[in-house]
């Protein structure tokens, strides 16, 4: 092959991101000098946390340049290689996806082994998505056995792995909140003790007939109303594992919830916001813990796929819509 298609940030999105945003652009195949090597991607994932980075503010990550490909978490084949630890036809994960052939420093990929799981699995339950999880609620919510636990957008990639890693370590109680009624059985499939549709009444209510004893940890992926009903719900010394607020990611003016923060006094709450690339640490024991549930069958992970790098930008939007069950991927 010698052409390369890409997807490029055309322009910055005012409030929910358009098709137009996004520029589908053709260039050659790259080739690698000292220490680089060229990987023909397979899959490549889209992400909540993207849509932060097509803001020209400061934030934790740089934001996207106009008129350059965008990135993210890819996995695929290297195909060139002029580095003497990576050899053609390993398989890597790395983190520029967005396009059909990436160009990168060997020391920025990583091998894995196709053998152990399908090459997705790496970007889903074995990837970000699974050590987020599992850091944000063992050691960011610090979850005992015996607790309850509310996880937000929970039938998406990082929220269905954390309610089910939270009946594994022994929470006594799990519920999930979703946006449809196909998602909520689907999590009650995944062995969540409740669950319920946000769109059904007040989040606030949803959560009290589901949790008639109030929470001891709050996973929150959505910020917002759901906020605001985990604080009124939770215990005294309740912990909150902040990931993401997704319900404000599009919004143009400031959000209205939540309006009890006053509560996070009385009840000595612990609200903590965290990033995946801060718990490197639990790694290992991530790896060996979700592999043995996987090889035992207790553990379960879907996967929404879009083909073809052109529908990216549709499948980034789709995500943002929730349009997705478990973990959002192009294969390119």
């Amino acid at each position: 092959m010698t052409s390369n298609r890409e997807i490029h940030l055309a322009s910055r999105p005012s409030g929910w991101p358009v098709e137009e945003n996004f520029r589908l652009v053709e260039t050659d195949v790259p080739t690698p000098g000292p220490g680089q090597i060229v990987v023909r991607n397979q899959y490549m994932s889209v992400d909540p946390y993207m849509r932060g980075r097509m803001d020209d503010v400061k934030s934790y990550v740089p934001p996207y340049a106009l008129d350059a490909p965008l990135d993210g978490g890819a996995i695929g084949e290297v195909v060139a290689s002029e580095a003497p630890e990576v050899a053609v036809g390993d398989t890597v994960l790395h983190g520029l996806g967005w396009r059909e052939y990436a160009l990168l420093d060997a020391t920025g990929a990583r091998k894995v082994d196709p053998a152990l799981a399908p090459a997705s699995a790496y970007l889903s339950v074995l990837g970000m998505p699974g050590l987020t999880a599992y850091a944000g609620l063992l050691e960011v919510a610090a979850m005992k056995p015996g607790e309850t636990v509310f996880v937000s957008a929970a039938a998406g990639s990082v929220g269905s792995l954390v309610g089910q890693i939270a009946k594994l370590k022994g929470a006594g109680r799990v519920i999930g909140s979703a946006g449809s009624a196909a998602k909520v059985e689907r999590l009650r499939a995944l062995g969540f003790d409740a669950a319920f549709d946000y769109h059904d009444g007040p989040v606030r209510e949803s959560l009290r007939a589901a949790a008639p004893d109030g929470l001891d940890v709050y996973f929150d992926n959505v910020g917002g109303d759901h906020l605001e009903a985990a604080i009124s719900a939770l215990n005294v010394h309740g912990r909150v594992a902040i990931c993401g607020m997704i319900a404000q990611y599009n919004a143009t003016e400031p959000p209205a919830a939540p309006r009890n923060l006053s509560l996070v006094i009385g009840k000595r709450l612990t609200l903590r916001g965290f990033l995946v690339r801060d718990h490197n640490n639990v790694r290992e024991t991530f790896v060996r813990d979700v592999a043995g549930w996987l090889r035992e069958g207790r553990l379960s992970y879907d996967e929404t796929v879009v083909d073809g790098i052109e529908n990216a930008p549709a499948a980034f939007l789709g995500l943002l819509r929730g349009e997705n069950l478990g973990k959002m991927l192009v294969r390119v």
